[in-house]
């Protein structure tokens, strides 16, 4: 049997500081996270840290095809939407912000395609200039959407609400469904839509659940909810993931060095 040599498209999956034995800085990734890329999207997982100390965006930009923003427990700073932070933010991670943010305005602009999960979809409104609530679930009429504190893996990722799209939108027609059920593993979420931002799916307590880049060239589709869970087998996941490397794929054959010097030639 013979190994395919042809090139993957490459994903840069930001990774998240994290500590180690509480007491071992590290730059992580959640293996679903790198699973779903390599066997669903059919591209080579790279796990990016997310530190300007250590990368810039230009180099990312020239590096990878698309890139994953995954979920992390730190949020954006509340400076990023003109807020000031407080107890119900959190935690935070500025030096993620200061990647990720300029990452994806560069992204809408050149049509290279991303993903955003959970924090990255917050991630991708903070970027247009749109806002965050610090904590859905104090909301009037809000229900919890935070994982659950007990319990297994399966059962913290299992599912626990519909999302509604909009009738004959983007995610309904990748999905083939109006209706879906998702997981829930967030504390925040949209407060203001930031410019370009169209929310195209919601909760049942009104909580925007899908979103993309309205006129963008590029792949910009971002969810609240984990879809790299079980990405394999779940009907929901699946096309998601599907479609995010076809993306990548079809930006890694227009930039490939070899296509490039035949159009300079």
């Amino acid at each position: 049997m013979t190994r395919s040599t042809a090139r993957r498209p490459v994903v840069g999956i930001i990774g998240n500081m994290s500590m180690l034995n509480d007491s071992y800085p590290v730059h992580a990734g959640g293996t679903m996270n790198t699973e779903a890329v390599a066997q669903v999207s059919g591209c080579l997982p790279l796990i990016i840290p997310p530190d300007p100390n250590f990368v810039s965006v230009e180099e990312l930009l020239s590096l990878c095809d698309g890139f994953l923003l995954t979920g992390g427990r730190p949020n954006v700073h509340p400076s990023e939407y003109g807020e000031d932070p407080t107890p119900a933010h959190g935690d935070f991670d500025q030096c993620r912000d200061a990647i990720t943010l300029p990452l994806v305005r560069a992204c809408v602009e050149r049509g290279q395609p991303f993903f955003g999960i959970c924090r990255g979809f917050q991630e991708v409104n903070v970027a247009m200039g749109g806002s965050l609530y610090p904590e859905i679930r104090d909301l009037p009429g809000r229900m919890n959407h935070r994982m659950p504190p007990d319990g297994t893996i399966e059962e913290k990722f299992a599912l626990r609400h519909p999302v509604t799209f909009t009738a004959g939108g983007v995610f309904a027609r990748l999905l083939g469904a109006d209706h879906v059920m998702t997981n829930t593993l967030h504390g925040q979420g949209i407060c203001r839509a930031g410019a370009r931002v169209v929310v195209d799916g919601h909760a049942p307590d009104g909580t925007p659940e899908a979103i993309y880049i309205n006129g963008a060239p590029g792949f910009t589709l971002s969810v609240q909810w984990h879809p790299e869970w079980n990405a394999a087998a779940d009907p929901v996941s699946r096309p998601l993931f599907t479609a995010f490397g076809k993306a990548a794929a079809a930006w890694a054959a227009d930039h490939s060095p070899m296509r490039i010097s035949a159009e300079v030639a």
